[in-house]
């Protein structure tokens, strides 16, 4: 189910927010913590896309887990920076591979150590508006997605 859908609801909206684990210990840890939270009853739960890419990897794994495992809607979170577009589009097919219907667009932060994208990086997205127009061009309404930013 499209989060778009669940927010129309008029009950209130509760989610939960999870950051991918750097290891297997801390999955486990994260799995009995969504154990205990899904009693909670929330209207679906998100997971972020690791700091700097640090954990990016585990975006989906985290994300399959709480709507196969937990039965929950769930929303991958998404940045853009730091990727190649080869990338961006390789991760988002992947995502709609595994049925991910929901990604929170992001621009993400370049490294403090580096103000100025490396090579290979894609130029046209400096902020999540770009990421949000490339995917609606690319992926139409395969997603309902959410976007964050800062003035």
């Amino acid at each position: 189910m499209k989060i778009s859908d669940i927010l129309k609801t008029t009950r209130p909206t509760i989610s939960f927010e999870f950051f991918p684990p750097k290891n297997d210990e801390a999955m486990a840890s994260l799995l009995e913590t969504l154990g205990h939270l899904h009693e909670l009853h929330p209207s679906f739960a998100t997971c972020t896309y690791g700091a700097g890419g640090s954990t990016r990897s585990r975006t989906l794994e985290v994300t399959l887990k709480i709507k196969e495992q937990f039965g929950l809607e769930a929303m991958a979170h998404f940045t853009c920076v730091g990727q190649t577009l080869q990338d961006i589009d390789g991760v988002l097919q992947n995502f709609a591979k595994h049925d991910i219907e929901n990604v929170l667009a992001l621009r993400g932060d370049r490294p403090a150590n580096q103000p100025e994208p490396p090579e290979g990086w894609f130029p046209d997205f400096k902020n999540a508006v770009n990421l949000l127009r490339h995917l609606r061009k690319q992926f139409g309404s395969t997603f309902s997605l959410g976007c964050a930013g800062y003035p």
